[in-house]
């Protein structure tokens, strides 16, 4: 088991110093791996931008949409609530006229019972 332990402990190192020495022995200068390191960093920062511009430029063109989309529904919402309120308020005023007509004939009924209290009132 000790062993084994070992033996990755070595492996590891021993890569570890590959690099290291693979960097060093390089067949490009210093100067010349800064250069290629440098415009590999540009490209991908160059690539990071387009996605980041592309990615912003849906986002806002998904927002317009949906925001157009809001508007539309509510438009539509408050028209409608606009209909069934205009409906409402044309069946309380039926049941209004209803009402007053049934309070002129409950008066008129009144009023002839009073007359006939009257006339039964004077004739005795």
């Amino acid at each position: 088991m000790a062993n084994t332990g070992n033996t990755l402990l070595a492996l590891v190192t021993g890569a570890a110093i590959g690099a290291a020495v693979g960097l060093l022995y390089a067949p490009e200068s210093g100067e010349n791996t800064r250069i290629k390191l440098n415009k590999d960093a540009k490209k991908a920062q160059d690539k990071f931008n387009k996605k980041y511009k592309e990615t912003s430029s849906n986002l806002s063109t998904k927002a317009k949409q949906a925001k157009l989309d809001f508007e539309t529904r509510l438009e539509s919402t408050l028209s409608s609530a606009s209909f069934k309120a205009d409906d409402i308020l044309s069946a309380l005023e039926s049941k209004l006229e209803d009402l007053r007509t049934q309070n002129a004939k409950l008066q008129k009924d009144v009023k002839v019972e009073q007359v006939k209290t009257t006339a039964n009132k004077a004739v005795v």
